[in-house]
């Protein structure tokens, strides 16, 4: 089983060195990285093109956002299965792909997910919120619950039957996508109870008071537009956050 793993990056030369790392660790080896470039001026191309996965394919050009790129980059994949790995998160264990192999033999299932801790930008070793995600049912989406998006791994079939990303969602365009699969694409989830990768805090969603203003915008026209609720169901998804703060895990 061929998994594709895509990297949309812009200037991440700073925590490139982690994420390679751990992607060059995975035990199983049929593999590909796919990794789309938005022009980067920070030594980030240099760093790809001398310390780069053993079976990655770069690409550099202008795109017009986080999820136009992630949109070329799953154009250019090969494998059976397509997940995503950016540059300031890192998988947390040498066989979560063996994991993700291991669930996607069942032909029933579609894709898989598993649980997310965010980690201090200055201090890996520093969990500030522990994701655990549970087990899916089409009921949780009412009350603002989606499987962390650094997380999922779906089968190519996927984004045939129920298309990529909408590129006119700026920052929740990954929640956008996920309620699409799981309503209008009807995906089959498993979920794998462990954490699977840890994401360093400060992406576009929390990075200031205004982003975090949008993604709430955003994320409520995602709810409408897939008939998920309303505005208990964006309350919801926000409050639900609340408790991975307390219980943080352990890195």
């Amino acid at each position: 089983m061929r998994i594709s793993v895509v990297t949309a990056v812009m200037n991440g030369c700073a925590t490139l060195p982690a994420m390679l790392e751990s992607l060059s660790a995975q035990g199983h080896l049929d593999v590909e990285h796919i990794v789309q470039d938005g022009g980067s001026t920070d030594g980030t191309l240099a760093y790809l093109q001398a310390h780069g996965h053993r079976n990655m394919m770069l690409e550099s050009c202008p795109d017009t956002g986080i999820y136009d790129a992630i949109n070329h980059g799953i154009q250019r994949t090969t494998g059976e299965v397509i997940g995503l790995l950016h540059a300031d998160d890192q998988l947390v264990d040498a066989d979560v792909f063996a994991w993700v192999a291991k669930a996607l033999e069942d032909p029933a299932i579609d894709g898989v997910y598993g649980d997310l801790q965010y980690v201090a930008r200055n201090d890996p070793s520093r969990v500030i919120r522990h994701w655990k995600a549970g087990a899916y049912s089409a009921a949780l989406l009412r009350r603002g619950w989606m499987p962390p998006h650094p997380t999922l791994y779906l089968r190519r079939e996927v984004f045939i039957r129920a298309g990529l990303y909408d590129t006119s969602f700026r920052i929740a365009g990954d929640y956008d996508g996920m309620l699409r699969f799981l309503t209008q694409g009807q995906v089959r989830l498993a979920y794998i109870p462990k954490v699977m990768v840890r994401m360093k805090m400060g992406g576009a969603s929390n990075k200031s008071f205004a982003h975090m203003i949008r993604k709430s915008r955003e994320d409520y026209r995602a709810i409408r537009r897939h008939g998920v609720g309303g505005i208990r169901t964006l309350v919801a998804k926000n409050l639900s956050k609340l408790p991975q703060f307390i219980s943080r895990g352990q890195v």
